[in-house]
Parts: structure tokens; sequence; C-alpha cells
């Protein structure tokens, strides 16, 4: 009898357990995730930062992809299009969607009513950027239904659409700045909260913006120009140097987290270098005579065309190549015991002398126990060793650490968008082009050779340096004006496309667009494969967004091009395919 008592006792309880839990606990009409932090609750500056940081692993991630194709950085595949998977863009199609543009659409929720332009601002200037990043790279993206709880199925929006979208938001960041403001971020990484040079990046966006566009806006360059006569955009006063220069300052901690800038990671480790340069892109700092040493640091000899800026970019850890000025090595140099290819006639191929160790376009062999014998990213703009000729391995935090930047937006960058304008208008202006070039090159060589940390080891060794550099720059910078000025119009293209580049080294982003916006230069080295299928005028689609999303639809081929690229199809165009 008890025992039935208790039973019935034990299911009673369990009744009004059930009860309770069906009509509170269990209530599938909640709106809101108990464990989903409100906009209330979340704190604006920590939205924000989150944001930059994001920001910057974009920029850095599209960039390294931009300098591969343009073989500033060495590109893995000899087929076009499969040299990107869909996969490949997963990680950075999140991280600008459910990172940055997410964060900050509850940023400014929390923003808005506390008057906390300055945020806004900030956030609109790095969303217009992503935006046309986005488009630059995939053509048609998301943006109208983007970012909404309420939309699982965001619908493309035209590439042009975006791009307008874009610059309006760049004017609204421009009016923010302006504003009266309830209080400053906290932290501002980039510009430590000069809303003045704020200002000047968002009309330098608008200017790269009309750049990018004038293929298919006939008042794009008059826009241009409106905006270079008014004078307030990143190296309008030449002068002023790289002090406006837009770009991410990474750290020197290795772990938790790992700040360092992301080409050091993956270079400076245990097991030595796990990437190689471009062959291609050394061969062109290097200069057009390369058959001799380089002496030292303290009496190089002077050759046409070596660009000092290669001390800084690359680290040599070791004094020859093999196949090249030391014996071939099957071993660590497969391809020193292969002949070059017929269409590789004129151009470098497999290494280059002197200990500039790297890889050609396309060229995706097995890995060879060479990690402590390739060509290192150095100084700049990786933090990491500045090559002072001891052709020393080096491992985890040597050199600057890791220290480097990402440079985004830079003032040589602009000479050279300026230098376009000239030459891209009905009348070109060949004379005003030159000198934009030039100004672009010594910009650039001096934010280079400033960028070495000021440390009594760095110190000593630039000391050595500074004539040598000078007269490799007067020299450098003598013989390009002898060029373009003995050269035609063809020439002079090449000479500006292959300068911009060299300045672009550490984010290839301006470099792919404008690769594909002019076609220079015509002289890249080719594919390692002879015939590599089109080039990647515009990259797939991230498999993720295809596969979950029904108003995405896979694009047919990496030759589909972007809308503001209306130049002749692949291959053909651009001509180094």
């Amino acid at each position: 009898m008890k025992k039935k008592n208790f039973i019935k006792i034990i299911i009673l309880l369990g009744l009004i357990l059930n009860y309770s839990c069906g009509k509170d606990t269990f209530n599938l009409d909640l709106t809101q995730n108990p464990n989903y932090l409100t906009s209330e609750q979340s704190d604006p500056d920590f939205l924000l930062n989150s944001a930059q940081t994001d920001f910057a692993y974009l920029v850095e991630s599209f960039g390294n992809t931009g300098a591969k194709v343009t073989r500033i950085y060495h590109m893995s595949g000899r087929n076009y299009d499969a040299a990107y998977t869909p996969q490949s863009f997963d990680g950075r199609w999140r991280l600008a969607y459910a990172g940055i543009m997410k964060d900050l659409q509850v940023m400014n929720e929390i923003a808005e009513p506390k008057k906390l332009y300055h945020h806004i601002g900030m956030g609109k200037v790095m969303t217009a950027y992503t935006l046309m990043t986005l488009v630059d790279f995939f053509g048609d993206v998301p943006y109208s239904e983007a970012i909404n709880d309420d939309i699982l199925y965001p619908k493309v929006d035209a590439g042009a659409n975006v791009y307008a979208s874009a610059i309006n938001l760049l004017d609204s960041a421009i009016a923010d700045f302006g504003k009266t403001v309830g209080a400053d971020p906290k932290t501002d990484l980039y510009y430590g909260g000069d809303w003045d040079k704020w200002i000047k990046l968002a009309k330098t966006l608008k200017m790269k913006a009309y750049m990018t566009t004038r293929l298919v806006d006939s008042d794009a360059l008059n826009k241009f120009k409106d905006l270079m006569d008014a004078g307030d955009y990143i190296g309008a006063d030449v002068s002023e140097g790289a002090a406006n220069d837009f770009q991410f300052r990474w750290g020197t901690n290795d772990i938790n987290p790992d700040s360092r800038h992301p080409r050091y990671r993956n270079t400076y480790t245990s097991s030595g270098g796990q990437e190689y340069q471009s062959n291609s892109f050394m061969d062109y700092m290097i200069g057009e005579d390369n058959s001799t040493a380089y002496g030292s640091a303290n009496n190089p000899s002077l050759h046409n065309h070596f660009d000092p800026r290669s001390w800084f970019y690359f680290y040599r850890q070791v004094s020859a190549t093999p196949g090249q000025d030391a014996d071939p090595d099957e071993e660590t140099l497969e391809c020193s015991l292969i002949p070059a290819p017929p269409h590789y006639s004129g151009y470098a191929y497999c290494g280059l002398p002197h200990g500039y160790w790297g890889r050609d376009h396309g060229n995706d062999r097995g890995i060879p126990p060479d990690g402590f014998s390739r060509t290192l990213f150095g100084v700049y703009p990786a933090g990491g060793a500045l090559d002072d000729f001891s052709y020393k391995a080096k491992k985890d935090g040597d050199g600057n650490g890791g220290n480097g930047i990402t440079p985004i937006m830079l003032a040589s960058w602009v000479q050279f968008m300026i230098a376009e304008y000239h030459m891209a208008k009905t009348n070109p202006d060949f004379a005003a082009a030159k000198t934009a070039v030039m100004n672009g090159i010594e910009l650039s060589m001096d934010k280079v050779y400033n960028f070495a940390p000021r440390t009594a080891r760095f110190d000593y060794i630039l000391a050595n340096y500074l004539a040598s550099f000078n007269d490799y720059k007067d020299g450098l910078m003598n013989d390009l004006g002898d060029d373009w000025d003995n050269g035609n119009d063809e020439a002079k293209w090449n000479i500006w496309a292959r300068q911009y580049f060299v300045a672009l080294f550490g984010n290839g982003i301006d470099a792919y667009n404008a690769y594909r916006r002019t076609g220079y230069p015509h002289d890249l080295q080719p594919n390692l494969e002879p015939n590599p299928g089109p080039f990647i005028r515009s990259n797939y689609y991230p498999a993720n967004s295809v596969n979950n999303n029904p108003n995405m639809n896979q694009k047919s081929g990496v030759a589909v091009q972007v809308f503001w690229d209306t130049n002749p199809a692949s291959p053909g165009f651009p001509q180094s395919n």
C-alpha cells in the first residue's frame, strides 16, 4: 500500500513539473535567447575593436590572394580555375559578414542614440572598403538583405549598386567625423583618434573607387580630378611622406593570441620558411644585370635597375642558388636540373643567383627540405629580418619578431593613381604622369627605409646601408626616368604598373584591380603551365554560402568578369596569363 502511494506521489510531482516546464521553460514563443547578449548589454568599444582587428585580417587575406595572382607573391596553381577553390573563401566571407559587418551593425544600434558618431564613421569606412573588396574579388554579392536576422537567404546585389552604396557610406562617414560626439572610441588602431586623417582616408577611398570604375563610368575621371584638385587626400602634400598612411600594425606576441604579422608566422618557424617568394617579382627587383655578386652592405656594386627595397622586402638565408651560382641540387631545388619550358624564353626560371631562392608562377610541385634555404619575407612589411648579407637561417623571434604592418592605403599608392589619371584621360599628360610615378617611387622608398626598427643593431646596419641605399635609389630613378622618356606609350604603362606593384608589396588588392583594369604590365612571368586556362577575372563564391543560400548560384568559372572590368575576355587579356 505504501509502495502504491509513493508511486502516485512521484507521478503527481512529474505532472506538476511537466506542466511548469511546458508553461515557462519550454515556451517556444520566447523572442530572446537568454544566452545571447542584447545590443543594450554590448559595449560599442568592444564591438569596434573586434571589427578593427577582423578588418586587418580580411585585408591581409585578400591582399595575399591579389599579390599571388599578380606575381608579387608566389602562386601555387598551374590551372587558374583550380588555383583557388570555393572552400578557400569560406573564412573570409564569414569574417566580412558575420564578423565585421555584423559587429558594426550591433554597434550602430548602441552608438546612434549615444551620439557616438566617430565610432559609426570608422565603421562606415571599414564597411565601404570591405564591400568594394568583396565586389572586386567576387562580383555581385549580398548587401541590401545581408546582416538581417529576418532574412535567412539574402539575395545577391549587382556589383555596381554595392559600389554605389560603398561610396555613399564614405560620404556619410565624412559627415560623421565632423559631428560633435558623446564620446570618442577608446581605441583607434589605425589613426589614434585623428579624425582629420579619417576624413582624408574616406576621400582617398572615393578616389580609389572612381579609378577602379573608370571603364564603366564616363564621369569617373572627372570625379577623381575634383577630389585631387581639392587636395584633402592621403599624400596630397608629398613632403608629409607617410604621415597619413592607412595601415594596421601587428605585434610580437606569439601565443594567446598570436599577434604577429601573418606572413611572419608562416616564414619564421622552427622548421624554416613555409612560403616561397615570387621569382618573377624578385627578378624585377634585383635588376636586369644580375650576373655578378652584389657585394656587401658597405660597398655594393651598382646594377642597372637594382632596387634597394629588396634588402627590406626579402631576407636571403643562403648566398647562392642551385643551378644559378651553385651546383644543381635535385633534392632541394628539383627544377635546377630541368630545362626551362619553351614559353619561358626570356623570363627568369627556377631560381635567381645570390641566394634569391623562390618559385615560378604556378609551380605546384612538392615541398623539398629547403625551409632554411628559401628566401624569407623581410623586415618590410612582415616584421622579419633586414638582409644584412649574413646569410643565416632564421627561426621564430628573429628579425623584428613579426611587428610588421598590413598597408591598406599609402601616399605612394595615391601617386600611382594620379599617374594613371594623367595617362588614361582623353588627352594624356605623360609628363605629369612621370612626375607622379617618381613621387610614388620616392615615397615608397622612404617609407621602406624608415620602417626598420630603431634598435642598436638596426641602426648599425642602416648606417652602413644609407649611402648605398641612396646610390641605388638615385640610379634606379635615373634609369627609369630615361626609360620613360625614351619609351613609347606601352613602355610608360609598363613602368607605371611595375613600379606600382613594387610599392604595393604587402597588399595586392589594388595590383589585382589594376592588372584587370589596364592589362599592364605586359611582361609578367607566365604560368609554368603552358595552357593554364583563363586568368582569374573573379573568384568562385564561397562554398558554404552557395550550398546554404538558394538565392546564390555558383558562377560558371573564374573567367566571369566583375562589373567594372569591360576589357576583352581571357585568355588573351591580360597578356601575361
